[in-house]
């Protein structure tokens, strides 16, 4: 069975901020667990897991709906982690934010082009 997201740039650009996002939260106090730290790891997960089921679906109209949400997911996150920096001063945010403001350009992009071939 070919899984086409697998060979998506955005797929795998997701799925390495995935990793960032558990690696930045294992540095925030135990008291974050339930909280943010939860919250960010739901966030980030969300992320290429939808992009994974739209681009098993059908029609380009639903894998640009199950690409919106990624894209969701993703402000989601970036809100999260500004959070995260304000009361907890987290390194790596900075480097985090630029890899976020690329992969929303690249699924902004991506949107667009399927809307035009409808």
């Amino acid at each position: 069975m070919e899984k086409r997201h697998k060979r998506m740039d955005i797929w795998q650009l997701s799925m390495s901020l995935v990793k960032d996002i558990y690696q930045l939260t294992e540095s925030l106090p135990r008291s974050e667990q339930f909280g943010l730290v939860s919250q960010m790891r739901r966030s980030a997960v969300s992320i290429p897991s939808n992009i994974a089921e739209g681009a098993a679906r059908q029609s380009d109209r639903e894998f640009a709906r199950f690409l919106l949400i990624s894209r969701g997911s993703l402000m989601e996150l970036d809100t999260q982690m500004t959070l995260s920096d304000q009361l907890h001063n987290t390194e790596l945010v900075g480097q985090l934010s630029n890899k976020i403001e690329h992969l929303f350009a690249k699924l902004s992009a991506l949107i667009s082009k399927l809307k035009q071939q409808r």
